[in-house]
């Protein structure tokens, strides 16, 4: 009986999903031996990460569920009062952020493809996270990227508060109205930055001839975006074409270019816009040629890794890689790239509240992955 007590203990034990925090693997890099272990499975194309004060972690699923995935990796039940999606393609339900004073509204916010009449776009909406932590309430959307376009493709999209308290919304060119990108008129390949209960926050650009929520154009589909540690100011990961995988930091009322100039070609080889500069138009800070498909972002602020201190970490889907950027102000001074062998595409990235890094796999059955040093 005892042999079979322990039998049936050490069953358990594997199939539990703290079991499956053990599963590891190791990968050389400059601060030293990393390991990746597997904290949570079984989630269909995670997108979004964003962690609640007590360190448990809101995940988002393309197809339209979120759900909080605690410390043991345990899949809850996914949270009602969720918007529904245009889950088809690149869309579904995207981002997922906590207002600044989550700790006293207990808000949540969501990008994701909203089906409409005529097509689809990327919009933003808030609810309450309950009390009892089982559903959002009282959720209603904030923005809407105008016009709808019938596509499946480039949605964004991002979420990042700034210092002052205001959304930045990153929002793509939908792929098929790239030349719109370059039209301020309308929302198409650009950054907007709103107020948190929607509206325009007084220091947006407003030049004429903008719509007013937006904060930059010339974009195409930025999918990852972070706050620099010590400036506060935004720091952007946007998909080129072929080649011209670029990192930005837009500000206000400035034109990033596309797709009159990029670094990169068409998917057919054609060339693309009228080279790589012009007059009025921004440079990258860096860019990656061949693509590697960028997606979430984030700073290193912690004390686990000291050297990279203010490095911007940038998840690589079909590079299948995390890749570390240095930096130096304004500029990138170097690129080291990680978990080469991994064969994960990293579709976010987050720094948790242990000053470790916490990757999204895309997959359908994806991951949440936790990256730490060796023991």
């Amino acid at each position: 009986m005892h042999r079979s007590v322990l039998a049936l203990a050490l069953a358990v034990a594997l199939s539990s999903p703290f079991a499956s925090v053990q599963a590891q693997q190791r990968f050389p890099s400059s601060a030293g031996e990393l390991v990746v272990e597997t904290v949570a499975s079984g989630l269909e194309h995670p997108w979004g990460l964003a962690f609640l004060p007590d360190g448990r972690m809101l995940v988002t699923e393309r197809p339209g569920r979120l759900r909080i995935v605690p410390s043991d990796g345990a899949l809850l039940r996914p949270l009602t009062g969720v918007p529904n999606v245009a889950g088809r393609g690149q869309g579904g339900l995207l981002d997922v952020a906590l207002d600044p004073k989550f700790a006293e509204n207990r808000l949540i916010y969501l990008s994701f493809s909203e089906p409409r009449v005529g097509g689809n776009g990327t919009s933003v909406a808030r609810g309450q996270l309950n009390a009892n932590g089982t559903g959002l309430e009282n959720v209603a959307v904030i923005f809407r990227q105008m016009p709808a376009i019938n596509s499946t493709l480039h949605f964004g999209s991002r979420l990042v508060f700034d210092r002052a308290g205001a959304l930045f919304v990153t929002v793509g060119d939908r792929y098929s109205e790239r030349d719109q990108a370059q039209n301020p008129g309308n929302h198409l390949g650009k950054i907007i930055r709103i107020r948190p209960e929607g509206g325009t926050p007084a220091d947006n650009p407003k030049k004429p001839g903008w719509q007013p929520e937006i904060w930059s154009i010339g974009h195409r589909n930025v999918q990852g975006a972070a706050l620099h540690p010590d400036t506060g100011q935004l720091w952007t990961a946007e998909h080129g074409a072929r080649g011209g995988d670029e990192v930005n930091t837009p500000k206000a009322g400035l034109n990033y270019g596309w797709p009159i100039i990029t670094y990169g070609v068409d998917y057919s080889g054609a060339r693309i816009g009228e080279g790589t500069a012009k007059p009025g138009m921004e440079q990258p800070l860096f860019y990656w040629d061949p693509s590697i498909a960028p997606s979430g972002a984030a700073f290193y602020t912690g004390n686990v890794w000291p050297a990279w201190r203010n490095s911007l970490f940038v998840g690589a889907l079909a590079g299948q890689m995390l890749i570390r950027l240095s930096t130096n102000g304004e500029t990138v001074s170097g690129e080291e790239r990680l978990l080469t062998a991994l064969g994960e595409r990293i579709r976010d990235v987050r720094q948790g509240p242990d000053g470790y890094l916490y990757l999204l796999s895309d997959d359908a059955k994806g991951k949440v992955l936790r990256v730490r040093p060796a023991r």
